[in-house]
Formats: structure tokens, sequence, C-alpha cells
């Protein structure tokens, strides 16, 4: 076979193309992007963060805007979340962000709901109202706990009656 400069460089261009394809899809699974000149910085402390983690997404009406930059305890114990959102967005002062799940056991992100006052947040200020995260272990933990079933009920085949212990039932029996 006779070298072909021709087809050398439709190789080249084949293998070139392929690679910048497989930088490309590396940097989109990884949720690194470029962010530009920077944006608004934002902070919001919540009592629960669950697992949210650094560069999770940060959305308004279900539209990406932005994303958590970082993640530490303040003085009082409480989780400091730092966000980064897009400059252009125009977020009132009386704001709020919450915590959400994607989906029933998805990655978790947090939602701003804008609100009604007229001033706008600045770079740095901080959000007063804020949600913490849905633990479902700590809502099925209340739910079996508060189900109405005592452990001694579980023995007798008894359950016990909304609001009364089984003493007061005992007592009443007699």
């Amino acid at each position: 076979m006779q070298p072909s400069p021709v087809r050398d460089l439709i190789v080249g261009l084949f293998v070139a193309l392929g690679l910048a394809a497989i930088a490309y899809l590396s940097i989109q699974v990884g949720g690194v992007g470029y962010a530009g000149r920077g944006g608004l910085k934002l902070v919001a402390e919540f009592d629960q963060i669950g697992g949210l983690k650094p560069r999770a997404p940060v959305s308004v009406a279900g539209v990406t805007v932005g994303q958590v930059r970082k993640i530490e305890l303040d003085d009082q114990l409480r989780a400091r979340v730092t966000l980064e959102v897009d400059k252009s967005l125009a977020l009132p002062t009386d704001s709020s962000a919450a915590i959400h799940t994607e989906g029933l056991l998805g990655d978790q992100y947090v939602a701003l709901e804008p609100g009604g006052a007229d001033d706008l947040l600045k770079d740095g200020d901080e959000i007063e109202f804020t949600e913490s995260a849905l633990s479902v272990e700590r809502l099925i933990g209340k739910f079996v706990h508060n189900s109405g079933i005592e452990p001694d009920a579980e023995k007798t085949g008894k359950t016990a009656k909304a609001g009364k212990s089984p003493a007061d039932e005992q007592a009443e029996e007699e």
C-alpha cells in the first residue's frame, strides 16, 4: 500500500474528532464547566442539608441557574451553603431557598423561589428564608413511632387507643 497524504489527513482528523468528543463527554458527565467571569454569590443557612454536595444544581422554576460552590459549618453548627448563580438573575431580597430531591431517591439540589420585594439580592447577600432537606429516614421513623402501636401491644395483640397509654386503658377496664 502506497502512502497517501489525503488518507492520512482524514484518519488524523477522525482521531482528533474522536478525542474531542471523549473530552467533551467527560466534562459533561463530571459536572465541570466553565462558569465564565463568575456569578452572583449568595449564602443560605440550613439546619439539615441531607446529601447535598458541592456542584449540586441551583434552580429557579426547574431551570438550572447555578450551582452549590461550598458547604461548611457556621458558629451555631448550622450548614452554611454558598451558591453561585447567574449574574443576570434578579432575585428579590425576600426570596427563599429549599433543598429538594430529584424524584424519590435522586440527587439533591437547591431550589430558589423568588419573593415579591422591590430590592434585589446583591453579591455576598444571605437568603434569609430557607427550608432544610427532607429526611426520608426521619419520616419513616416518625411514621413507625407514631403509628399507635405500643411495643407491649405487639406481644399482647392490643393496640393503644388514640391519646391513651396502656396504663390509662387498664384503669378504665377496672
